[in-house]
């Protein structure tokens, strides 16, 4: 490829061919007030120079890797190791794509094989995807699993799901059988849960730690969806699991969660600019040919030589549009390439101690924010890696603030929703020291708390 764009005779060929006058042409069918009806103001042409300063100046805008953020809500800023880097910028893994031929790529499915296997043994699942595009659309894909799977169409959220989740299914789903079911005190409540299913209900979908950070119990949760012949689907952050009691194994009378799904952007990805993501997807074995996107498998050749294959779902079943299984068709094999290698260098006891050192200094901030005047917590109940700080002030004003004082204090939750202007999202991973916590604690006071 040459890298230089069509001329204007090559475009009006082409558009003859096609048999059109304009491009405008291809597009009438998309609403007129949805196209742009003026050319694109474009800089241009440039020099490498020119472009190579402008794109750094945009990049250099994201100041989350050089000022302590206690940012979370869905991406949180965990220490990545050098080896994760060295290894993944690899050409071979750097360049892949979907692993078809396993001939010729045998390395790659090696790796996506890793990654299912300590997918769902971190999940307590029987079996774990090739990956997805992020936490939200393998929601989105586990809910459509879920009515398939049932014959079922309505959909219920017990209590606090992320609001990017929540509308990312309701764009999947064209906002149609979604109930939620809204949370008390921060977490949801059996008995509301309990009223609000019935025998048209696909899934119970709950977050575990929840969008507030809070613990719920999916023991309950998982009896009342069952009972109700739902299918319960827990949404879980892969480093809490790490602490956590699996949610798909089976523990007494609860046989677990029949889906378990999330974002692994933690697992050896920084949060950059929000993204790119790393979706997650496990299931028990019973729904294993309705599981979307890919699924690698340890095989024999003819001579009985072990290898690795794509395995279950041909490609043509992703891309049959509405009788497709699912129409995800790819995987973020680079993304999981790193959670693999993340995972293989930490282990067992390395993925705990992060995850225990999220706890300890997530449970400092809340300690010296409620020793603040004007500061307290919004929510009771055992927090894992965030929490709900309500403020004296407009959350807006203490993230402000804080950006003029080089520290990023957590996530304004007024964005979401009017009635949470005063309460800010914070996030302590492993990454923050005392002084960045004491630094924190002082852009509180600053911001309303007395001085």
């Amino acid at each position: 490829m040459a890298y230089v764009g069509l001329s204007r005779e090559e475009e009006q060929r082409m558009l003859r061919d096609i048999g059109v006058a304009r491009f405008e042409d291809l597009v009438e069918s998309v609403p007129a007030d949805a196209r742009l009806q003026r050319l694109l103001k474009t800089l241009g042409p440039a020099s490498e120079i020119e472009l190579r300063r402008m794109l750094g100046g945009w990049a250099a805008s994201n100041v989350a890797d050089r000022v302590p953020s206690f940012m979370g809500g869905g991406l949180y800023d965990h220490y990545v190791p050098a080896a994760v880097n060295a290894i993944a910028g690899r050409s071979e893994f750097a360049t892949a794509y979907t692993p078809y031929q396993p001939e010729v790529a045998q390395g790659t499915l090696t790796v996506i094989f890793e990654f299912q296997s300590m997918i769902a043994e971190l999940t307590g699942a029987d079996v774990a995807n090739a990956s997805m595009y992020d936490g939200a659309t393998s929601l989105a894909e586990a809910a459509l699993l879920a009515r398939s799977q049932t014959g079922r169409a309505r959909v219920v959220i017990a209590g606090a799901l992320h609001p990017h989740d929540l509308a990312v299914l309701r764009t999947y789903l064209d906002g149609k059988g979604v109930t939620v079911v809204a949370d008390k005190g921060g977490q949801c409540a059996a008995e509301d849960l309990q009223s609000a299913l019935g025998p048209d209900v696909a899934c119970v979908i709950y977050q575990h730690p929840n969008f507030f950070g809070l613990l719920e119990s999916p023991r309950t949760i998982h009896r009342i969806a069952h009972a109700a012949g739902a299918l319960a689907v827990a949404v879980c952050d892969p480093i809490a699991l790490a602490l956590l009691d699996p949610p798909g194994a089976a523990a007494g009378d609860d046989p677990g969660a029949d889906l378990v799904v999330g974002e692994a952007q933690p697992l050896g990805n920084t949060p950059s600019f929000g993204g790119p993501l790393l979706g997650y997807f496990a299931c028990k074995a019973a729904l294993v040919r309705r599981m979307p996107g890919r699924l690698a498998a340890r095989a024999v050749d003819a001579q009985g030589r072990p290898g690795f294959v794509l395995t279950l779902q041909t490609r043509e079943q992703h891309i049959r549009r509405e009788k497709a299984t699912s129409n995800i068709c790819t995987n973020q094999g680079l993304l999981a390439t790193r959670a693999t290698i993340y995972l293989a260098l930490l282990g067992r006891r390395g993925l705990a101690e992060v995850a225990e050192l999220c706890v300890r200094k997530t449970h400092r901030c809340a300690e010296l924010a409620a020793a603040i005047p004007g500061y307290r917590r919004a929510h009771e109940g055992a927090f894992f890696r965030e929490f709900v700080l309500e403020c004296p002030v407009d959350a807006a004003a203490v993230c402000a603030k804080g950006r003029g004082m080089g520290v990023l204090p957590g996530v304004d939750l007024g964005q979401f929703r009017p009635e949470w202007r005063r309460h800010l999202l914070v996030a302590a991973t492993e990454q923050r020291s005392a002084d960045d916590i004491a630094r924190w604690a002082d852009v509180l006071r600053a911001a309303g708390g007395a001085r």
